[in-house]
This record gives structure tokens, C-alpha cells and sequence, in this order.
């Protein structure tokens, strides 16, 4: 397995984090959440993504869902 992609909230736009992740890319982002600075790690299956944080791993069943959750969460840059 390739080593992840590691970056900062807000260092890559949502659709350069998108692209990665449908290339196979894991992705560990560095966010601050919860009082400090955690590690969240945002991945594509093939079929489903997957954003594990420190409390939480979410699904989302199709590109838009993990779209509004990065744009959400704060992970990418404004485009």
C-alpha cells in the first residue's frame, strides 16, 4: 500500500482531495477539532468513502456526500 497523502486542513481544494481519492489515495488530514489537533484519515473503496475521525468513522455512499462533508468539516480549501 502507498503511503497516504498528508496534509493540512484547507491545503488542497475538495475536488484536488476528490481525485486523490478515486486515484486510491488515503488521505490524512490534519485538522483542529475537539480542542486540538487530530488526524483524520478521508479514503475511497472503490465503491464507498470513508472519513474516520477520532470519534467517528462516516460512510458516504456517493461522491456528493463526501464532497459536503469536506466542505463541511473544513478539510479543503475555498475554490
Amino acid at each position: 500500500m502507498a503511503e497516504p497523502l498528508r496534509i493540512e486542513s484547507g491545503e488542497l481544494t475538495v475536488d484536488e482531495i476528490l481525485d486523490a481519492l478515486r486515484e486510491g489515495r488515503r488521505i490524512v488530514v490534519r485538522a483542529e477539532m475537539l480542542g486540538g489537533t487530530h488526524e483524520v484519515t478521508l479514503r475511497h473503496d472503490g465503491s464507498i468513502f470513508y472519513c474516520d475521525t477520532p470519534t467517528t468513522l462516516h460512510k458516504h455512499e456517493d461522491e456528493d456526500g463526501m464532497r459536503n462533508c469536506v466542505v463541511k468539516m473544513g478539510y479543503a480549501r475555498d475554490e
